[in-house]
């Protein structure tokens, strides 16, 4: 696993941290991005395997990140965190090829197993 990029886009230091600690110690090389833009420039130099990807961001919200990923290229995968009753996001997050989403407060084992399961899988 420790050819695997992992980038983390959440504006909540906290849940980014938590994160970063739980994937380093699967032995991801784990980024950080606390907003859509600075995971732009991050994906642009150095493109991740998958993207932990939250919806509600001030400045380019998580489904504005998706379409410009849509338009790229790169095949990343991406699973979302949403807060609760953000159904209408996770529809469309769906539509522009988000794999899975998971409702803050997630549980971090389920997280952690499905970030490692899509990592295992062959990309497509």
């Amino acid at each position: 696993m420790s050819d695997k990029k992992l980038l983390i886009v959440d504006d909540q230091y906290g849940i980014r941290v938590l994160l970063k600690e739980v994937f380093s110690r699967e032995g991801l090389e784990v980024l950080q991005a606390a907003n859509g833009k600075v995971a732009l420039e991050i994906i642009q130099t150095e493109p991740p395997d998958l993207i932990l990807l939250d919806m509600k961001m001030p400045g380019m919200d998580g489904l504005e990140l998706l379409r410009h990923l849509k338009k790229e290229p790169l095949n990343i995968k991406v699973i979302m965190m949403t807060a609760y009753g953000e159904l209408d996001m996770v529809e469309e997050a769906t539509k522009l090829g988000a794999l899975a989403h998971f409702t803050k407060p997630f549980d971090i084992e389920e997280l952690r197993s499905e970030v490692l399961r899509q990592l295992l899988q062959r990309a497509h």
